[in-house]
């Protein structure tokens, strides 16, 4: 592996470490190409307050310190600054003016609410409801429709827990997407080493028959799982089980 497109930092209130540790565990894993994706910060209209994200207060010091460490560290690696990012239609301006005077490299689309953090469901809570499947599959695809996302993270988050033929009708259509757009599903490391609902065995059958791609995402909130070679070699078996070829990078 030798690019990694999903990195936090201890400013989204989940993670840990210091900028500079991810940095130096990704050039002793032999990472060439470092994106940090941290989880980006809303302009919530009411004061909402979220506890998994960065402040518009923190982006100045984002920045500042992925600058300096971009430059220190160019003769050994390419480090990108970018944002892990829903896709909300409402908020969607607000946020562009947010970041607009910021050298923002990408994003990655991580649809983690089907609307606003605060009052909407959390796309990874178990539910049988079609709807909510639904609603999340439409979402991701207008999102990713803007071109503002390099690529989708763990689009298998949606945790559906009704029937097999109505979960395919409605990621058939997600993964038909993706495929007709050369774009990359990403195998969740963190979501695999853990043992989250995702990546998906159901997800990934649907993502084989489509004939997808695939890229490894490490999602790392600690810099400790930069080095989790174990985690890789898991990510790649089940890319190779499914048949699902793999991006070494991606183009920015």
């Amino acid at each position: 592996m030798t690019a990694n497109y999903h990195t936090h930092t201890a400013r989204c209130k989940h993670a840990e470490g210091e900028d500079r540790e991810y940095v130096e565990n990704a050039i002793q894993a032999g990472i060439k190409t470092l994106g940090f994706s941290d989880h980006c910060p809303w302009p919530f209209s009411d004061g909402y307050v979220s506890g998994i994200r960065m402040t518009p207060a923190d982006l100045d010091g984002y920045f500042y310190s992925l600058e300096s460490l971009k430059k220190e560290y160019q003769n050994e690696l390419t480090i990108y600054i970018g944002f892990e990012a829903e896709y909300d239609p409402l908020l969607n301006d607000a946020q562009e003016k947010l970041f607009s005077s910021y050298p923002l490299d990408y994003m990655i689309l991580g649809q983690h609410f089907l609307g606003t953090e605060s009052d909407s469901f959390y796309t990874g809570s178990p539910s049988a409801d079609e709807t909510i499947l639904r609603d999340y599959v439409n979402l991701v695809i207008q999102g990713m429709q803007t071109g503002k996302y390099l690529y989708l993270a763990h689009p298998d988050l949606i945790n559906y827990t009704g029937p097999d033929e109505i979960y395919e009708k409605h990621m058939i259509r997600l993964c038909n997407y993706l495929k007709e757009k050369n774009i990359p599903i990403e195998v969740n490391l963190l979501g695999l080493w853990t043992h989250r609902n995702y990546p998906s065995r159901r997800f990934l059958s649907i993502a084989q028959k489509a004939g997808n791609s695939a890229i490894l995402g490490i999602d790392a909130h600690s810099p400790e799982q930069i080095l989790n070679s174990s985690a890789e070699k898991l990510g790649i078996s089940l890319c190779q089980e499914f048949g699902l070829p793999l991006w070494d990078k991606m183009e920015l």
